[in-house]
């Protein structure tokens, strides 16, 4: 089950939308490597999801705050969201590659109901009228350059305007 982005998951604002689109590349490695049970690959594109995911969330949080939206129920979301996603890696890294057709359906769809359901849908998409009442590209005291965003350097992302 591959994820797929859609403008109708869209949330309004380009930095978001970017991450959700890195996010859902993301995870789909993930996928990719609980169906070949490869545990060397799946162990690097989890780390690269966690790590994406707290670049993302950061972002989340100071475009939240410009926009006056209360973001304090997603940090708690956020929060439980990371400790699932470690459990559920530690759970895997723990069977070596050694799990069955059961187990990969219900961690694949795990990442798809969680990214896509509950993170997008859910919760991000709260943000979507406050956002709305702004620029899509949008991004507090800064012009978004959007071919430029790349995990890890969210600081370097924007031009001083």
């Amino acid at each position: 089950m591959s994820l797929a982005w859609t403008d109708g998951i869209s949330v309004g604002n380009a930095v978001i939308d970017s991450d959700h689109k890195n996010l859902i590349g993301i995870a789909n490695n993930v996928n990719r490597a609980i169906r070949s049970r490869d545990s060397a690959t799946l162990s690097k594109a989890f780390v690269h999801l966690e790590n994406w995911l707290c670049v993302h969330f950061a972002n989340e949080k100071r475009i939240a705050h410009a926009v006056n939206f209360n973001f304090s129920g997603h940090e708690q979301e956020q929060q439980y969201a990371l400790n699932e996603l470690q459990h559920l890696r530690d759970e895997l890294a723990a069977k070596r590659g050694i799990w069955s057709d059961g187990a990969v359906e219900h961690f694949t769809g795990f990442l798809k109901h969680w990214l896509i359901d509950d993170h997008i849908v859910r919760l991000d998409m709260q943000m979507k009228p406050a956002l709305q009442a702004h620029d899509y590209t949008f991004w507090p005291g800064c012009k978004y350059d959007e071919t430029n965003h790349t995990a890890g350097r969210t600081a370097d992302l924007y031009l001083r305007l």
